[in-house]
């Protein structure tokens, strides 16, 4: 990435950044005389590849679009596109996109000139004879015209601020999709988290259960003096710290409901998704990262800071204008009709033309305060940009990592669940041929339900992972409408 410096005006010096071609345009404008290009920040070192992603990640197809489908999930499905039209966060970012879209429109109209119509009439009546009335005549008038008032444009410093709105809607077009993005990943992560915390509650209520089974076997043994009270005591403590599981995943479960009824614009007394007895978890998939250069392309938020800096260059254009002579036009035409006493006057035209020149001479340094100011504010929003880069492809690295490595977990924690249930056939085997003792085989029996505790709980966090890396590779979401229009205007007064 190179960062040329422009001047204009006689106090000029401050620099400009180039900037993907959908923002490049707003950073140049014609009253600005270019010089040689010099390089203010090292490119940024982005490697060809993730880090962690292998190497089927970095050769699969790209993201699609409803990425939430590829789960088979129809109740996801549903939630999350009920969601990307009824959320508020999403509303409130098209009406700020609505806000900037007003705010260009109104930069725009000063290239233009601002015409008005005036008109009055007025009437005179003394009262006195008529010899005196030579002298102060009684009058009426009637009087029309049309008035033009307009600043012109030398400097381009008017352009300048009209293509710096221009940036901030094509920043807010892109904070939609960054909303809807958002929103569609925190709907499947509370999804998950729901159905995570019913399937561990299904779980946690059977092992329970079966602890209580063995406390109360092991208080028949105390009875007949075959057990220890601390082996009592042992047994019945398990028993409740199972129990007190039990109100934090209900809790958790109710939570995941009022947040999601929440996310659909829904009123959060309602229960938004029905409880199922056994959840089928989705099958990892395969995810394509491509490379870390495709994440200014492709995240919103790195959209919409680089925007910002376009904006924040051209008020730099904007605020060396101000240096530059300023040209005003203004007329007024029109026609009146007078009477003076009990004579008509002929109706006649009349016209007023001025053109008028200021041009700044001292200011006592306040000029150059604003140019410094805005200065810093580009160079502040160049940073920001350059450290939302870094943060991005840190997601991607950290999800990717953290996805991988649940991966192997599960895989580990499947092969033991595996192994324990057929540790409990060949209990269950021994126990009817009175081999080993019933606490023997509850012991076994929750051993098969604490491994199968674990790996739900890995398996949930696995998902959340991959929701995160969908969420940090920018999540495939098409453009919006807005969006799209916007770049489109932005990319057609690209320089050539």
């Amino acid at each position: 990435m190179t960062t040329p410096t422009t001047r204009c005006g006689p106090h000029a010096g401050s620099r400009w950044i180039r900037l993907t071609p959908a923002v490049a345009a707003l950073a140049f404008l014609s009253a600005c005389s270019g010089v040689p290009l010099q390089s203010l920040v090292p490119p940024m070192p982005l490697s060809a590849t993730f880090a962690q992603a292998g190497p089927a990640a970095a050769s699969a197809q790209g993201l699609d679009d409803a990425w939430w489908a590829g789960y088979g999930d129809p109740t996801l499905t549903t939630l999350i596109e009920e969601a990307l039209t009824a959320n508020q966060d999403v509303a409130i970012s098209l009406q700020r996109v609505a806000q900037a879209r007003a705010g260009h429109d109104a930069q725009g109209s000063r290239l233009w000139p601002t015409v008005g119509v005036q008109a009055s009439a007025s009437r005179s009546d003394s009262g006195l004879p008529a010899p005196v009335k030579q002298g102060m005549p009684d009058t009426r008038a009637l009087r029309a015209g049309v008035d033009l008032a307009w600043e012109i444009d030398l400097a381009g410093g008017v352009r300048a601020a009209r293509d710096a709105a221009q940036a901030d809607a094509a920043a807010a077009s892109a904070a939609v999709n960054g909303a809807r993005l958002l929103v569609a990943s925190e709907v499947a992560r509370q999804y998950f988290v729901l159905r995570g915390a019913g399937e561990r509650l299904r779980i946690v209520q059977a092992l329970a259960a079966a602890q209580r089974e063995t406390a109360s076997r092991v208080e028949s043994r105390f009875r007949e003096g075959q057990a220890s009270a601390f082996d009592l005591d042992r047994a019945r403590a398990e028993a409740d710290a199972l129990d007190a599981q039990v109100p934090a995943l209900r809790m958790l479960a109710g939570t995941s409901q009022t947040r999601l009824a929440v996310l659909l614009g829904r009123n959060p007394s309602a229960l938004v998704v029905r409880q199922i007895d056994v959840f089928a978890w989705p099958a990892a998939r395969q995810i394509g990262t491509g490379q870390p250069s495709e994440l200014l392309r492709r995240r919103p938020d790195l959209i919409a800071a680089e925007a910002l800096v376009a904006a924040q260059t051209l008020r730099g254009t904007e605020a060396r204008a101000q240096w530059w002579p300023k040209l005003f036009l203004s007329a007024l035409v029109g026609r009146q009709d007078l009477r003076l006493n009990s004579l008509d006057l002929a109706p006649v035209r009349f016209s007023n033309v001025a053109l008028a020149f200021a041009a700044p001479i001292f200011d006592a340094g306040r000029i150059d305060a604003g140019i410094r100011g805005q200065s810093a504010r580009a160079e502040e929003a160049l940073l920001a940009w350059q450290k939302a880069v870094l943060v991005a492809v840190q997601e991607v690295e950290d999800s990717l990592l953290m996805r991988a490595q649940e991966a192997e977990r599960t895989a580990a924690l499947a092969r033991t669940v595996e192994h324990r249930r057929r540790s409990l056939q060949r209990a269950q085997s021994l126990q009817r041929e009175g081999q080993i003792d019933l606490l023997v085989l509850l012991d076994v029996q929750r051993s098969v339900l604490s491994s199968e505790l674990a790996l739900s709980d890995s398996r949930l966090q696995q998902l959340l992972s991959e929701v995160q890396l969908y969420k940090a590779l920018g999540g495939g979401l098409a453009p919006s409408q807005v969006s799209a229009a916007m770049t489109s205007s932005l990319a057609a007064r690209m320089p050539q």
